[in-house]
């Protein structure tokens, strides 16, 4: 790895060979994140839990894995850790073995809390070092790196139905394999950055420096806090599909636990398409128009859905996986852009916030749906993609080099 690397410098365009590595490396990451929603019918039958606790395994994950994220990025925009990709992936091995001996429902949250720390540690270097490696070209950097780690969550639940499932809880025992691949790709990458990409990521910063969005401080603040509602739509409603929608298919259409996998893959992998469509439109027509279009354009099919046969739900979940996946890359560079110079802070915050909000609006769902019923739920959240509307109080940018 480190032999055809080497062959870039940190003059050259977007160097792929480094984007490619960090998308893998996330697959890898995501696809075992993507093993915990995945066995909630498995757990949930064996341990006799309740929504509002399968919720709070969401919720613990998630707020693991969003916790740290900040704190990492804004260290390592100060002092970059090269190995802190390989570290991370050892706390999320650890993780997946407890899990897949774990018996009782305060052994599974420790369990899934370490796999969220792993992933808390992963985002915010592994994003920085795909901004340094992006040759200008930052939401194309952004949706590689990202779809990878979207491929990674869709094939989960199809590992989980093949595996998990007709196999049981401890043949999770065998997707360590997969950690350990991840460990060794991300020590490669890792000695790689340290030696070539180092140069690169300060230079790189020098040159986010010295440009000016020429936005005053308050419509700054204004544009993150929209951007942070905006982050908190998409990422609730997304919690109703990726930790219930199984539930929802078995309980309104009767399909069997691996059925309802494979549906759930289509909506995840869709997801992957539409995170590697947004950078790049973002990048040739704005940012701001791929999130209106993102958000917004999601909410005639997501109002649709709690009213469609199995059919037309295939159908709808396509769409709705595809358009919604498209904002995060634009929100995340729309944000870097508005905020030149905190490129580990800023990935943080937000990678952060949206895991934050994935494991939050697991749990208040879960909890919801205990009090009155699957349906009723699923019909509430279709109208979560309408807050879209906020992005009208986004500022355009137009980023300049200062003299």
């Amino acid at each position: 790895m480190s032999k055809h690397f080497s062959g870039f410098n940190k003059d050259s365009a977007t160097v792929f060979p480094v984007l490619f590595a960090l998308s893998f490396s996330h697959l890898l990451n995501d696809t075992l994140q993507s093993l915990i929603p995945s066995i909630y019918p498995i757990i949930k039958s064996n341990y006799n839990l309740t929504f509002s606790q399968i919720g709070l395994i969401t919720l613990t994950f998630q707020f693991a894995a969003s916790l740290f994220q900040p704190l990492v990025g804004f260290y390592t925009d100060k002092k970059p850790q090269p190995y802190s990709l390989a570290v991370g992936m050892t706390f999320t091995l650890t993780g997946l073995t407890l899990l897949s001996f774990a018996n009782h429902f305060y052994f599974i949250l420790i369990s899934v809390a370490l796999i969220g720390t792993g992933s808390s540690i992963f985002h915010p270097e592994s994003s920085r070092m795909a901004n340094a490696a992006s040759g200008g070209k930052r939401g194309l950097a952004q949706s590689v790196f990202q779809v990878g780690g979207n491929a990674g969550s869709s094939f989960g639940p199809l590992l989980a139905a093949w595996i998990i499932v007709p196999y049981g809880q401890r043949s999770i025992l065998w997707f360590t394999l997969i950690a350990l691949i991840a460990i060794v790709v991300l020590r490669r990458v890792g000695k790689w950055y340290k030696n070539y990409l180092l140069k690169l990521h300060l230079s790189e910063r020098k040159t986010w420096e010295s440009f000016d969005n020429k936005q005053p401080k308050r419509k700054i603040i204004i544009a993150v806090i929209v951007l942070l509602i905006l982050i908190f739509s998409k990422y609730f409603y997304m919690a109703s599909l990726t930790s219930y929608f199984t539930f929802y298919l078995i309980e309104k259409f009767n399909v069997s636990v691996q059925t309802s996998q494979v549906y759930l893959f289509v909506f995840l992998f869709s997801i992957a398409v539409g995170t590697l469509l947004g950078g790049p439109i973002g990048d040739r027509i704005g940012r701001k128009y791929v999130i209106w279009v993102s958000i917004l354009g999601t909410a005639p099919f997501a109002i649709a859905l709690p009213y469609a046969n199995l059919f037309w739900t295939a159908v709808l979940i396509i769409p709705i996986g595809v358009i919604l996946a498209s904002a995060f890359s634009a929100i995340l560079v729309y944000a870097q852009e508005l905020i030149p110079g905190k490129l580990g802070l800023v990935a943080g915050l937000f990678f952060g916030f949206a895991f934050g909000m994935g494991g939050l609006g697991s749990a208040l769902i879960g909890n919801l749906i205990d009090h009155t019923n699957i349906y009723f739920v699923f019909y509430l959240c279709s109208y979560l993609p309408l807050i879209g509307l906020l992005t009208a109080f986004l500022p355009n940018i137009s980023t300049t080099r200062k003299r």
